[in-house]
């Protein structure tokens, strides 16, 4: 890690993943010099503790960024659209966690563990986009797979917690469920159907469906996936679900492949595998699951078997922390490779 002090700014610094980025910087010791706290109007003067000392949020301006080195930014997309550029102008590189500039060509998405190369391409535009959660935590775990034997063709459903709609998912469904178990009347005000006790297949909340039945989350994994790769031949079908876990991320993954792979060399390639933990023994009831993802950095998967039904065929269940892995983690990192390998000491 660099000796030199950088001065961050993280925007959104009173959301969920605002609060995971400030918990992960402090974890891993960035060496944060001056650290602004940036957010909307409604959280200004709010204190949040960091590095061991209470940090007051400002309100996000134009001219928030003087001075600053590296933006950690998880508003909303308008907000991104907005301020991201500004802060690049005035010299900072952005890791933007919104969803905003992941597919400008001139744009890098990255994943370390998959494409840390592209990271230098931030000097087209001084930002650098942070993948969809579930886009992250699937090609980690398929990134090694694919080196080995080129993946054509992925088949993918998701299971996504409440915590990928943010503190308000969290809090719906909590509420709910005190609402169920006390004889209370349900209300609903974020997803579109009642959470608790239920599965709804449709992410996000709002504006989900394209005119081809895809919803945008959908989408955003099979776009995301073939420019992460670099490799725009990849198929991709994607069934993404929202359901009961407060949080982590599950995935069932079915892929099919150029070249042999057995479930064995998979799973020995998998237990090499950066930012992986593999979890895969049936006759101890080893697998992973959300509540054991919950909190780790690492990509957890299990439940490796080959598919029969194509030549060359597997399935993997993977599961992340889609708030750590999915979001701030990775921003994180994508950080520490800036400061390690592009921005100098």
């Amino acid at each position: 890690m660099s000796a030199k002090k950088w001065n961050v700014a993280v925007v959104g610094a009173t959301g969920a993943v605002g609060r995971e980025i400030l918990t992960i910087l402090d974890e891993r010791r960035f060496p944060v010099g001056d650290l602004r706290l940036l957010a909307s109007a409604r959280s200004e003067g709010t204190t949040i503790e960091a590095f061991g000392e209470e940090h007051t949020v400002r309100v996000l301006r134009e001219d928030s960024f003087k001075g600053v080195d590296i933006v950690l930014s998880s508003p909303g997309s308008k907000v991104s659209a907005q301020f991201s550029p500004i802060a690049a102008k005035d010299g900072a590189v952005v890791v933007d966690n919104t969803s905003h500039f992941r597919m400008d060509p001139l744009i890098p998405l990255v994943i370390p563990e998959v494409n840390r190369h592209d990271i230098g391409m931030f000097k087209n535009k001084g930002i650098i986009a942070n993948p969809n959660c579930s886009t992250i935590q699937m090609l980690v775990a398929l990134k090694p797979l694919h080196d080995v034997a080129r993946i054509r063709r992925i088949v993918v459903s998701t299971y996504q917690a409440v915590s990928g709609a943010g503190q308000a998912g969290i809090t719906e469904l909590e509420t709910q469920v005190r609402d169920l178990f006390n004889m209370r009347e349900v209300t609903q005000t974020l997803f579109p159907k009642r959470m608790a006790f239920n599965v709804i297949p449709c992410v996000p909340q709002k504006d989900a469906f394209n005119p081809d039945g895809n919803t945008t989350e959908e989408q955003k994994m099979i776009d995301e996936t073939k420019k992460i790769m670099g490799d725009p031949s990849i198929k991709v079908s994607a069934t993404c679900v929202r359901v009961p876990v407060f949080n982590g991320h599950s995935e069932s993954v079915n892929i099919e492949l150029e070249r042999p792979l057995s479930a064995e060399a998979a799973r020995e390639l998998l237990r090499k595998a950066p930012g992986v933990a593999l979890l895969d023994d049936p006759k101890t009831m080893l697998f992973p699951t959300p509540l054991d993802a919950s909190g780790e950095d690492l990509v957890l998967v299990g439940r490796i078997r080959e598919d029969p039904t194509v030549q060359y065929g597997l399935n993997l269940f993977v599961v992340g922390d889609n708030l750590r892995k999915g979001a701030a983690l990775n921003a994180v990192q994508i950080a520490e490779e800036l400061i390690k390998h592009h921005l100098g000491n």
